[in-house]
């Protein structure tokens, strides 16, 4: 099996879930973040890292989560961490890391950013306290000196933006030919 149809069947299955209280599903979400990081013209790489940030979501089995939501194992911030470690088969740290610091990035932005904090849906809030708060200005010089820092910082944004139930974003066959062009050989 391809990446391509890994990562397929995962958003075909999976990604029919609940996401976690908001109005759409988990797979329609990482759509919307992968079509916004499009429009915005974001390079190959980061497009590919806001579609799949979520991944480590999808990779859960339903049981671990208590139900049929991704919701209490992976809400804490690692679902992050490990929907990198399984893409890192594939693709390289211009795709992986990204995804690997979203969460962190969420951290970073209610330390650095007034106002940032109010922008967050009620169920992000909440998974905010089990991913450690906003971070300490030590956290945050130490984030911000990580190559990735900005790329995450910019999934992390559309991460917060993709949960619009009037969005119908590309389908999953609209990326796979840039996940495609994205795998290492």
């Amino acid at each position: 099996m391809t990446a391509t149809e890994a990562i397929g069947e995962l958003f075909a299955g999976p990604g029919a879930r609940d996401y976690l209280g908001d109005p759409v599903t988990i797979g329609t979400h990482m759509l919307q973040a992968g079509g916004l990081a499009e429009a915005a013209g974001a390079g190959a790489a980061l497009v590919a890292a806001a579609l799949l940030h979520d991944i480590g979501h999808l990779r859960q089995p339903s049981g671990r989560t208590g139900g049929s939501s991704p919701r209490a194992s992976t809400a804490d911030g690692r679902h992050g961490e490990a929907g990198a470690a399984w893409l890192s088969q594939w693709f390289g740290e211009a795709v992986t890391e990204p995804v690997r610091l979203h969460v962190p990035a969420k951290r970073y932005l209610c330390a650095v950013e007034t106002g940032y904090f109010g922008l967050l849906s009620e169920e992000s809030v909440r998974t905010l306290a089990r991913q450690g708060g906003p971070m300490t200005p030590a956290e945050a010089a130490a984030f911000e000196a990580l190559p990735y820092a900005g790329d995450a910082v910019s999934v992390r944004r559309w991460d917060d933006e993709a949960k619009d139930p009037a969005v119908t974003p590309p389908g999953f066959t609209h990326f796979a030919p840039l996940l495609e062009a994205l795998v290492r050989a």
